[in-house]
């Protein structure tokens, strides 16, 4: 794993969860060293991030990142293709919901920002003990994605729109 990854990825552990994170989970789940892992922290606070240490182990004070939302259309094969379109553009997905006309919002958080969580979401979805939300609202979704810069979803909004995964709001 590449250290901006590693990075990126720290971030969005820290992000995702509700309580601290130790500095020892962080080595074990992003395979680095307890040292590795205390210097990313160090470079990260130094790009701004207020990363605090705590008895109980990392937390992130405020959230750095931009949000935006995407409302997408496409089918159940393509999925793989739009989660890696924005993980790979370096955003993460936050959330994916619906809005059924019965009902309302019907919301479930994924916090996908690498490859190995594209995989266990798939392999979840695959199991067949489940189906995508989508599938609820002929395709209709919408994504909360997160990342640095406003610049950085204007990319990935161009790309989804690129693959015709964008819907016009009037649309569904």
């Amino acid at each position: 794993m590449r250290r901006d990854e590693r990075r990126r990825d720290i971030v969005n552990i820290l992000l995702s969860g509700k309580e601290a994170v130790k500095g020892s989970e962080l080595s074990k789940r992003l395979r680095a060293s307890r040292q590795i892992i205390v210097q990313d922290i160090a470079l990260l606070r130094a790009q701004g991030y207020e990363i605090i240490s705590t008895h109980s182990g990392y937390i992130i004070k405020d959230n750095p990142l931009i949000t935006r939302v995407f409302k997408v259309r496409h089918t159940s094969e393509q999925t793989r293709d739009e989660l890696e379109t924005i993980v790979a553009l370096g955003g993460t997905v936050v959330d994916v919901y619906v809005w059924h006309k019965v009902y309302g919002k019907i919301e479930a958080q994924l916090n996908i920002f690498s490859r190995r969580g594209i995989e266990t979401f798939l392999d979840g979805i695959k199991s067949g003990k489940s189906s995508e939300l989508m599938n609820i609202t002929d395709g209709y979704h919408y994504h909360t994605v997160r990342a640095e810069s406003n610049e950085i979803l204007d990319i990935i909004e161009k790309q989804l729109e690129t693959k015709n995964y964008i819907v016009a709001e009037k649309e569904g």
